[in-house]
């Protein structure tokens, strides 16, 4: 070995600690400084799914919007009409389940911020009364906290600004959160429903859930005729 190369190897032995003690240094200064920053990566991490729709201003500057939910709809309804397609942001319909008493407000778009206020439909599903795959998740521990407790039979109603669904659930589900069986569009009409299952050791890898059929349908305007807001 020469000298020049015995020199370099001298120099990087004597500099590797002092680089390795300020990357330790500057990580724990992000750590210490940024809190709610890796809060949020953890949240999106641990809760995410290839089909949540994000938008380019989604964790700055979201607007949420809500909407008067009719949930007791006293007039003519119809078999067949037209949805109302919501903006990023807004409460479009509320959820009812059997089997606990809830009401829930369910948001359209998927984002940490929008999680904070109520269940997320992926804005890669069907709309409500569409056909096809209708997927709304929310944490576990706030507005899901009780979906485990929905079983076979059970049943499930959403009301929008255009109509009120119903639905049956038909199976409950288990899946890995990289596994995209549930969540993927279908032709088949279905509502999902998932979160992430309760873990004391904190993995939030796994998700339960339940698939539902539609029974009912009651649109509040005839198709051509939809409801503005």
């Amino acid at each position: 070995m020469d000298k020049k190369t015995k020199k370099g190897n001298t120099l990087i032995h004597i500099l590797t600690p002092f680089i390795l003690l300020f990357l330790c240094v500057g990580i724990l200064m992000i750590v210490l400084i940024k809190p709610s920053d890796k809060l949020k990566v953890y949240v999106n991490l641990a809760f995410m799914d290839d089909l949540k729709n994000t938008p380019e201003a989604a964790g700055s500057g979201l607007v949420l919007r809500d909407n008067d939910i009719v949930e007791d709809y006293s007039g003519e309804t119809f078999d067949e009409g037209e949805v109302i397609r919501p903006k990023f942001g807004e409460m479009y319909a509320v959820m009812k389940c059997s089997a606990f008493d809830i009401s829930l407000p369910v948001y359209w778009g998927s984002s940490s911020e929008l999680f904070e206020h109520g269940a997320c439909q992926s804005s890669g599903s069907v709309i409500i009364g569409e056909t096809g795959n209708t997927v709304i998740s929310a944490h576990e521990d706030t507005f899901f906290s009780e979906l485990y407790k929905l079983k076979k039979g059970d049943t499930v109603t959403l009301n929008t600004t255009y109509g009120e669904f119903r639905y049956k659930v038909t199976e409950n589900i288990s899946f890995n959160k990289n596994d995209g069986k549930y969540v993927t569009p279908s032709k088949e009409a279905k509502l999902t429903l998932y979160t992430c299952k309760r873990n004391v050791l904190g993995s939030a890898d796994e998700r339960i859930g339940v698939i539902c059929e539609p029974t009912e349908k009651k649109f509040y305007k005839k198709a051509g005729e939809a409801m503005t807001n």
